[in-house]
């Protein structure tokens, strides 16, 4: 399997070209902003873009969408919540063949309710939903408790050695494995949702106290 990370623009988003050689096939995860990017990548690869998947309906993540269907003819992938005007809609557990590889997906609802998290093997596409050392924004109410449940019945029920590769480049590296983020995620440290919900009302002063950016 090919799996390739791009800093695709905007705030510090990260795209993914997930690639079958034996299928000769890929998937574009949120190719935001640069969308000709990883079209010519995967055409490079000698791969043809079978998928344009969203982790979620935000902007930021879908704004190479129309572009990259037109560069490629794929069929554009998102939750069956979603608003977004796409060919394929769905929903948890559901999989998508990618040649001889399979893309499971998880619905991961919080920071946005159509979210959604693409395994592939042993690597996570997260978008939103958790990043290294850190989780997605929500509010204090439905979609923290939302988010937490998310977290903790859908991500961290998977191996330690699963990869997380997330939306935006906002912790110390690129990416993380569930294990590590289970060690020392302080959100994923909390015992209760109300801790959590309360890391989430101070995170600023954590992060002033912790050094952390």
């Amino acid at each position: 399997m090919i799996f390739e990370q791009f800093a695709t623009g905007g705030d510090r988003n990260y795209g993914y070209l997930i690639g079958d050689e034996a299928g000769q096939e890929a998937a574009l995860v949120d190719p935001s902003y640069s969308p000709e990017t990883l079209v010519a990548r995967a055409e490079q690869l000698g791969l043809k873009v079978r998928y344009i998947l969203n982790t979620h309906g935000h902007a930021d993540h879908t704004n190479g969408n129309e572009t990259a269907q037109r560069l490629s003819g794929a069929e554009t992938v998102a939750h069956r919540s979603t608003a977004l005007p796409v060919d394929r809609r769905v929903d948890d557990g559901d999989e998508l063949p990618l040649g001889e590889t399979t893309l499971r997906i998880l619905h991961t609802p919080g920071h946005a309710a159509d979210a959604i998290c693409i395994l592939a093997g042993n690597k996570l596409c997260t978008g939103d939903t958790l990043f290294v050392g850190k989780v997605g924004g929500t509010d204090l109410g439905d979609g923290a408790r939302t988010e937490y449940d998310s977290l903790h019945r859908k991500l961290l029920t998977l191996p330690d050695d699963t990869e997380v590769w997330p939306g935006h480049n906002y912790g110390g590296r690129p990416s993380s494995t569930i294990g590590e983020e289970r060690r020392t995620n302080p959100f994923l440290l909390r015992d209760s949702f109300e801790s959590f919900v309360e890391l989430k009302a101070n995170w600023a002063d954590y992060k002033r106290q912790h050094g952390i950016d």
